[in-house]
C-alpha cells in the first residue's frame, strides 16, 4: 500500500514549506504578532513564494505560477519600500 508520504518528491516538500511560510506570515499579521510594515513580512513572503515557484518548476501550474510571480513582485516592492522609507528618516 502506497501512502501519500511515499509519493512526495523534494519539490513537493519545498513547495509545501513555502506555502506554510506564506500562510504563517499572513496569520501572524492577522493575530498582530507581525506587522506588515516590518521587513520580516515581505522577506518571509518572498522566500515562501520562491520555494513555491521551485516546486512549480517541477509540477507546473499556470495559475499558481502567475499568483506566485505577483506575490514575489509585491514582496520585492515591500522590501524596497522598507529601505526607501528607512533611508528618508
Amino acid at each position: 500500500m502506497t501512502t501519500i508520504a511515499d509519493s512526495l518528491t523534494l519539490a513537493d516538500g519545498v513547495g509545501s514549506l513555502g506555502a506554510l511560510m506564506v500562510v504563517i506570515a499572513y496569520f501572524a499579521t492577522q493575530m498582530r504578532w507581525m506587522n506588515s510594515e516590518d521587513l520580516a513580512f515581505p522577506v518571509v513572503n518572498l522566500v515562501g513564494s520562491i520555494l513555491i515557484v521551485y516546486s512549480l518548476t517541477q509540477n507546473f501550474n499556470l495559475a499558481s505560477m502567475l499568483i506566485e510571480s505577483f506575490w514575489i513582485a509585491i514582496s520585492l516592492v515591500g522590501i524596497l519600500q522598507h529601505f526607501r522609507l528607512r533611508r528618508s528618516r
